[in-house]
């Protein structure tokens, strides 16, 4: 069966009140995005930035996973992941959030690392699982977190702690991630969803034009309002596929495919 007579929507859009809560639905693939999703979120993000009545943004996954990052059988097979009418939006349709005009709060309800740990970092706010763990493993397959991890993480904690992270690998747990200043609230893993949407809730009841100007200025006071962002998101791919043509990179994901330690060239 393809993705694309999938007989449930690969993402869904809940109003709550003033809240639209969205869910990545693939959860067989534990949300892991391929062009499909990509455009189907895409459309959702469109639809509540477009309406008035809609004030925050909840981001979650059904299933046992937040966002497993990129699909790596797309990949196999030369999908390419981002549809033509989102590139602007980055990886998964919405991997550029932070250029949104309305705050987005990320409800991480599992599974996470790679590219779901830089869609979490994309929102404005994180609430995540007691159980879930973020991280960046992207060094050990020999490819570089080009999803904004680089630009992100070094912005919102301390600069050694997301150079650790991002040299080493090693996943984040919650506790971390709390202590670090990565999320704001760890839930119960039955409870994510529900404490992000009381969260946004609160945002909601304040003046929506106030709470958007806010984020705006915010934005352009940590260099990552649209302007700075384009020329560093420049940079940020150019040095993304530079690496994907070393050898070490195709290396990477064989050993990753064979369940073997990578054999290194540094080349």
């Amino acid at each position: 069966m393809t993705e694309h007579h999938h007989e449930a929507p690969l993402a869904t859009l809940e109003r709550i009140g003033h809240v639209a809560l969205i869910t990545l639905n693939r959860p067989e693939a534990m949300n892991a995005i391929n062009a499909a999703l990509a455009s189907t979120v895409g459309d959702l993000v469109k639809e509540f930035e477009a309406d008035p009545e809609l004030r925050v943004a909840v981001l979650t996954g059904a299933g046992r996973a937040f966002c497993a990052g990129a699909d790596l059988k797309a990949v196999a097979t030369g999908e390419q992941l981002i549809p033509k009418e989102y590139r602007k939006s980055g990886f998964g349709g919405f991997l550029r959030l932070g250029l949104l005009g309305k705050p987005i709060i990320a409800a991480v309800n599992g599974f996470a690392l790679g590219g779901g740990t830089e869609i979490a970092i994309a929102c404005d706010l994180v609430v995540i699982s007691e159980e879930a763990t973020l991280g960046l493993p992207e060094v050990k397959r020999g490819i570089i977190a080009a999803g904004g991890g680089l630009t992100r993480l070094p912005r919102q904690i301390p600069q050694k702690f997301a150079m650790e992270a991002i040299l080493t690998g090693a996943p984040i747990d919650a506790e971390t991630a709390l202590q670090w200043g990565l999320v704001n609230r760890v839930a119960p893993a039955d409870k994510v969803v529900e404490v992000a949407v009381e969260l946004a809730r609160t945002i909601a009841e304040n003046a929506p034009l106030a709470v958007q100007a806010s984020k705006r200025v915010v934005n352009r006071a940590l260099g990552t309002d649209a302007d700075d962002e384009a020329a560093l998101w420049d940079f940020n791919d150019a040095q993304a596929f530079a690496n994907l043509k070393c050898e070490d990179a195709l290396e990477g994901a064989r050993a990753f495919v064979e369940k073997r330690p990578p054999a290194w060239r540094g080349r």
